[in-house]
């Protein structure tokens, strides 16, 4: 038997070794096991609350995959605690408009070159670029190029205006990852590969809103009606939009001596604008809140939601909530976009748009005044046959987004993850 083993370690005759024909050359080899892959390193950039929340859940389900990885980029809060090492924090991304992007631009292009540097240095093995698309598409083409992988989640609003922009996202983003349903048949029509993944939000928000907790929680009458109030989440939304909002919000109370009023803070950033409206405004101090964050327990609280067009609508649209969605952006901006025709929707807020009607009153612009918000607000409140007529719209929608969003994308990103070799950004 010795004699045996010893033949077949050195071969008898002139049959090949082992190690000639690349067999192990002891049995200690055969116990040896097969080295892990390393512990892939994912670099990501989220502008935004919105942006921080899609990230946070992305990095969870990601963890799952792959308990190892790394993960590092620009962020905020929600991202740290899900353990991203964040270069940069997300409310430096946090600029909106023509004007306010040129104002800001020579910073976002230090920053841009920061992160750059960081990124050649760190070597990720895949970017995601959440949102902020003026931002992240040229750090996606950037990095793509030196033969790193790329996502870019959530699609920029291609149905909206400037279809071509697909193609050109295409060549930033190996895959585009969307929240709503009518996006990716855009990018097939442009040779792109864009996944629906659903909103993490409807995944979040249960079917049947609970307004008693919500007002119990807060301290709140369950009788009295109640208002929110969501000017946006920026600094320069909630300038252009709060002291007219308040304003509605004063004109009902007037209407409604009993009404209370919640105002939730997008962020600790966002406070001192927002006391200082509500102290000039003309509500009664008694019957106003503001609040430390809290919008979805505000939104599940309130009667009707009055906020600005953005993600804010489709929360209030996930907890059945009626609303008046008022906007306003720079003028200049937005004589830049009618006259150059570029928008190509006649809706705005994201329940009307998904839903191909009006749900939600919209008043933009030189129509976000006061007086038709009040108007607006009025008819919610003094005709609540029509909120419960929206239920079961909102429900049909919730279920449409409803797939378990942050797996799916998380999904999406591995394929590329186990797909291509690690990459050396480099050059």
């Amino acid at each position: 038997m010795t004699a045996g083993i010893r033949d077949l370690e050195v071969g008898m005759g002139d049959a090949p070794t082992p190690l000639a024909v690349g067999l192990p050359a002891t049995l200690t080899d055969l116990q040896r096991p097969i080295p892990d892959p390393p512990a892939p390193r994912i670099a990501l950039i989220a502008g935004e609350a919105s942006g921080d929340l899609l990230g946070a859940g992305l990095i969870a389900q990601l963890r799952l995959r792959f308990p190892d990885a790394e993960f590092a980029g620009i962020g905020g809060e929600t991202m740290r605690q899900a353990g991203c090492q964040t270069w940069f924090d997300a409310s430096e991304l946090a600029v909106m408009g023509l004007t306010e992007v040129l104002r800001h631009l020579p910073r976002l292009l230090k920053l841009r070159r920061q992160f750059r540097q960081h990124a050649l240095a760190w070597k990720p093995d895949v970017f995601i670029g959440i949102d902020a698309p003026d931002f992240n598409l040229a750090i996606e083409r950037w990095l793509k190029r030196r033969g790193v992988p790329t996502v870019h989640y959530v699609s920029p609003s291609v149905w909206a205006w400037r279809e071509q922009r697909a193609e050109k996202i295409g060549a930033s983003a190996d895959r585009v990852l969307c929240l709503f349903p009518m996006e990716p048949p855009i990018y097939a029509r442009h040779g792109v590969d864009a996944r629906f993944v659903g909103h993490p939000m409807a995944d979040d928000i249960p079917y049947q809103a609970d307004r008693a907790s919500a007002r119990a929680a807060l301290g709140l009458s369950a009788s009295d009606p109640v208002l929110a109030v969501l000017p946006g989440s920026r600094h320069g939304e909630i300038s252009r939009l709060g002291d007219t909002f308040f304003a509605a919000a004063s004109q009902l109370s007037r209407r409604m001596p009993t009404l209370q009023v919640l105002v939730p803070s997008a962020n600790a950033g966002c406070t001192p604008l927002l006391t200082e409206q509500l102290a000039r405004s003309a509500l009664p101090p008694p019957r106003v809140r503001l609040l430390d964050g809290q919008a979805r327990t505000a939104m599940l609280a309130a009667d009707v939601v009055l906020l600005a067009s953005g993600t804010a609508t489709l929360e209030a649209m996930l907890v059945k909530r009626p609303m008046v969605v008022g906007y306003k952006v720079a003028p200049l901006t937005y004589r830049i976009v009618k006259a150059l025709g570029l928008l190509k929707v006649d809706r705005y807020a994201l329940p009307n748009l998904l839903a191909g009607e009006d749900l939600a009153p919209e008043l933009m612009q030189d129509d976000c005044t006061p007086e038709r918000l009040c108007a607006a607000l009025l008819d919610w409140f003094e005709h609540p046959d029509k909120g419960q007529a929206l239920q079961s719209k909102y429900l049909a929608l919730h279920q449409q987004l409803r797939c378990d969003a942050s797996a799916r994308a998380a999904d999406a990103v591995a394929e590329l993850l186990t797909q291509r070799p690690s990459a050396d950004a480099t050059g």
